[in-house]
């Protein structure tokens, strides 16, 4: 039954990874766009009181762009082939990542239900989420590291860029370059991310499956599972926009191999310097993309997933 659970949500969660891959992508450029690329002086009237008098990086006036025109504008600079930079990076932490997240998520739901009623109770179904998602997070976080980077190199000048030849290339490279540690760079932020995610997307979508099923308003089949997915969607984009907005920004940093001062010193740092230069709904960022990735993704991973636990009942 566990093992089971873990194949099921592997096989889900890499289709609906890599069918809904050029979204994700344009999320990650929105939330690096407008991102400090000088140092420049804060101005007093914007200095919070208990700032010292000290160069921050801020970031000029940067004209806002939205999803389709940033699209648009990546596919005629960069090709059509762009919306997919990093697909190998994402079929790998999908294979990791949510794999190791679904599987827990099944396998603990399925202890914790109360075997005489048959029904589990939300702060558990949260619980197990929680679990989960910090587990999976831990064990895809290089492939997370890899998918974010790859994502992001068309945005830099040409000479800036990584060019990783793909996500093998790029672990062993970070590896190499900047330290085993380095693949675990962000991995708090990654964990936070996933145990917010993992703990939304899937105890909200069997809360809502389960509410309209027994309350008579739909019967369980596809219509049910489309609208609890999309809504899980929607509750996973809001809790976890803002601490996505920094692990996308801590991960994507150059560190100099030489030893010199990073960007950010960490994730408070880099979230306090991106409220202070872009203002607070900077942490809001790739809103749109991301509701509009959460939304087809966690239908794609819901649907796939019930007709999945379909073709393997008999397993």
């Amino acid at each position: 039954m566990g093992v089971k659970s873990f194949v099921e949500g592997g096989i889900a969660s890499v289709v609906a990874g890599c069918s809904t891959h050029p979204l994700d992508l344009i999320k990650v450029r929105l939330q690096l766009h407008g991102e400090a690329s000088a140092v420049t002086l804060l101005r007093p009237a914007l200095a919070f009181n208990n700032s010292p008098p000290a160069f921050l990086e801020t970031t000029p006036s940067v004209p806002k762009v939205g999803p389709i025109s940033l699209g648009i504008n990546l596919v005629k600079t960069e090709g059509a082939a762009a919306l997919f930079s990093g697909v190998s990076a994402t079929l790998l932490r999908q294979t990791l990542y949510s794999t190791t997240r679904m599987g827990l998520y099944e396998v603990l739901k399925n202890r914790w239900t109360d075997p005489e009623s048959g029904k589990l109770s939300l702060t558990r179904k949260i619980a197990a989420g929680l679990v989960g998602g910090g587990i999976g997070a831990a064990v895809g976080n290089p492939a997370d590291v890899a998918m974010v980077r790859m994502q992001a190199d068309g945005r830099l000048p040409v000479s800036e860029r990584r060019s990783y030849a793909g996500v093998g290339d790029a672990i062993r490279r970070m590896a190499r370059q900047e330290g085993v540690g380095s693949l675990w760079r962000g991995s708090a932020l990654t964990i936070n991310r996933a145990m917010i995610v993992t703990a939304a997307q899937l105890a909200s979508y069997d809360q809502f499956k389960e509410g309209m099923v027994e309350s008579g308003v739909m019967r369980d089949g596809l219509g049910t599972h489309v609208t609890a997915s999309f809504a899980a969607g929607i509750v996973a984009a809001v809790a976890s926009n803002p601490v996505d907005v920094v692990k996308t920004r801590v991960m994507n940093m150059k560190v100099d191999a030489r030893g010199g001062e990073a960007r950010y010193r960490g994730a408070w740092d880099c979230a306090v310097k991106t409220v202070r230069a872009e203002g607070p709904m900077a942490l809001y960022k790739g809103f749109v993309p991301t509701v509009c990735r959460q939304g087809p993704f966690t239908v794609v991973l819901f649907v796939t997933l019930e007709q999945v636990k379909k073709l393997l009942r008999d397993f």
